[in-house]
């Protein structure tokens, strides 16, 4: 039996002031959170600023305190993991990473929703992560 591969990414929920999501747009048509493969000797953490500063340009500050982890199988005999994290954007000079993506940009919470309608897991994440920084934001409040 043929063994399976493990691939494993890493990747940001980044939230705006205006309670925006950042996405791109992959070329293949479907949107998620910008995210990526781990380099050798390189942490989780490290991965995702990484990631998100080649696929959108954006600096990014994560939020300790959330970590969730999405696996499922992309193609045959691979298993995948995808961790992401929550930030907040320390830059605003957005732009696509044209090789990998047709956009890169903050879109609505509401629009976020409806475009990963068809990854439920996604989704489900996307509404932890939410409810994360909503608890952030009324402790930064307080």
């Amino acid at each position: 039996m043929e063994e399976r591969k493990k691939e494993k990414s890493c990747g940001i929920i980044v939230f705006d002031d205006q309670k925006r999501v950042l996405m791109v747009k992959h070329k293949e048509g479907h949107y998620g959170f910008p995210k990526g493969h781990v380099e050798p000797n390189e942490t989780e953490e490290e991965t995702a600023l990484r990631e998100v500063k080649e696929e959108t340009n954006c600096d990014v500050t994560i939020i300790p305190g959330f970590r969730e982890e999405n696996k499922y199988s992309p193609k045959e005999n691979v298993d995948k993991t995808v961790v992401f994290f929550v930030g907040r954007p320390t830059s605003f000079s957005i732009k696509n990473q044209e090789s990998e993506t047709d956009f890169a940009g903050f879109v609505s919470l509401k629009e976020s929703y409806n475009l990963l309608k068809d990854f439920q897991d996604v989704v489900d994440i996307l509404e932890k992560a939410e409810r994360f920084i909503e608890k952030e934001n009324k402790n930064d409040r307080d």
